[in-house]
């Protein structure tokens, strides 16, 4: 059969149908485009990155607002259950006691839950250097985001205590016996950690490693998907119990820092507002050596030792490929290149 009578002859009715097919197609075409004008606002508004100046403005420095805030929740509720029971507690301040070791437990169990809710979809929620720095030397957190994450930490612990001690001055006064007078520790540690008297220098540094390492170790459990993450949205539920634990059965001898924001930041607020440098001069220079140094130090080796027993994300630096394994890598490339295409002799 030629081509010619391959071709079909447009009669009369396939003209009129096509013809209506057509202004059909193009009402369509007019009402979509009618819609795409009425919620024109709305698109834009989905579709636009940056929907106005303070938008722009904000975005460079979001992840570190996000730690600032989470860390000063963490303070809120952490410093202000501590001098709540332990003010509460004097008869000066009120008749009956306003709460126990395990209100402590529970008040700072909630701060990093809640602080770590509010910043985790943005930063990522670490709210502790010890954190930012093991997940940077371990992990792919960048570097060059961890000065400006533990900046932000430290500021937001130093606000946090702020908005404390103000909410509490009165009856820090009347405990101490008048806006004058600030003892250290006394109620300086109220803000921040100092170790109980019978504690070595040693036996102080290992309790505040052993509490770190073991809240990494449980950080890097939650966040490994071939593990037993928790559903989406309930990690902080977890370091709400890890928190509690950890205060519960760690916390007496150091008042378990194990975040250098969570103390540091205070810390500085105390030497502010009175206690003076009798802060950072107790039991040479504590708070250095112990809920600074030992927490980051726990930190790095809880990542460490999770890496290396459990995890086989390639993001960890104990994952990466060796020699012998990136040469047998090259040389499957260069096969699987070499090889040639499936049917080609068919052609």
């Amino acid at each position: 059969m030629s081509a010619r009578s391959d071709k079909r002859t447009l009669t009369a009715s396939d003209a009129s149908r096509f013809s209506k097919e057509m202004r059909e197609h193009e009402q369509i075409e007019d009402v979509e485009v009618g819609s795409h004008d009425a919620n024109s606002d709305d698109l834009l508004e989905h579709y636009t990155r940056y929907p106005n100046r303070w938008s722009r403005i904000r975005e460079p420095f979001r992840e570190y607002a996000a730690e600032f805030i989470g860390v000063m929740i963490l303070i809120i509720f952490g410093a202000g259950v501590d001098c709540q029971v332990v003010l509460g507690g004097n008869t000066k301040v009120a008749s009956a006691a306003k709460g126990d070791y395990l209100s402590i437990n529970f008040g700072w169990a909630v701060g990093t839950a809640l602080g770590v809710w509010v910043s985790g979809g943005i930063s990522g929620g670490h709210i502790n250097p010890a954190v930012t720095i093991a997940l940077a030397t371990f992990r792919d957190f960048p570097w060059r985001k961890v000065p400006g994450y533990i900046f932000a930490q430290v500021m937001g612990g130093l606000c946090g205590a702020g908005i404390i001690y103000a909410n509490y001055i009165h009856a820090i006064d009347l405990v101490e016996g008048g806006r004058h007078i600030r003892t250290v520790p006394g109620t300086a540690g109220l803000f921040s950690t100092y170790a109980l008297d019978y504690m070595t220098s040693v036996s102080c540094f290992f309790d505040e490693f052993l509490g770190t390492a073991v809240l990494l170790i449980v950080v890097c459990a939650i966040n490994d998907a071939r593990n037993g993450p928790p559903p989406s949205g309930l990690a902080p539920l977890v370091l709400f119990i890890m928190i509690l634990g950890i205060g519960a059965s760690l916390g007496m001898q150091t008042g378990y820092a194990i975040n250098p924001a969570r103390d540091l930041g205070p810390r500085l607020l105390t030497a502010m507002v009175g206690y003076g440098a009798d802060v950072f001069t107790f039991r040479s220079h504590y708070w250095l050596w112990c809920p600074v140094i030992a927490p980051i130090v726990g930190a790095l080796a809880g990542v460490f030792i999770y890496d290396t027993l459990f995890f086989t994300g390639a993001e960890s630096i104990i994952n990466k490929p060796d020699a012998k394994a990136r040469a047998h890598h090259e040389r499957a490339r260069n096969e699987e290149r070499q090889r040639p295409i499936a049917g080609i002799d068919n052609v």
